[in-house]
C-alpha cells in the first residue's frame, strides 16, 4: 500500500473543502434569492416583510462568502 505525500494529501482536502464550499454556498444563495423573491413565486410566509428581507440578504452574503472561499482555497493559515 503506497504511501501518500504530506502535500498530495493537503492538496486532496483543499479540492474536496473546494468542492464542498461551492455546493453549499451554492444552496444557500439560491434559498436567499428564492426568500427574496418568494412572492413573485407565490410562496407567502408569515413573517414581517423587513424579517424575510434581513434573512434573504444575510443568506446572499453568506453564500457569496462561501462560492469566494471555496475559490480563494486559503484553508492552511502557514
Amino acid at each position: 500500500m503506497a504511501q501518500e505525500s504530506p502535500d498530495n494529501r493537503k492538496k486532496q482536502y483543499s479540492q474536496m473543502r473546494s468542492i464542498l464550499d461551492y455546493g453549499m454556498g451554492g444552496i444557500i444563495l439560491l434559498f436567499g434569492f428564492f426568500f427574496l423573491f418568494s412572492e413573485k413565486l407565490g410562496f407567502n410566509f408569515d413573517l414581517e416583510p423587513i424579517f424575510k428581507y434581513f434573512f434573504a440578504f444575510l443568506c446572499i452574503i453568506y453564500g457569496g462568502w462561501r462560492i469566494y472561499r471555496g475559490y480563494q482555497k486559503n484553508y492552511y493559515s502557514e
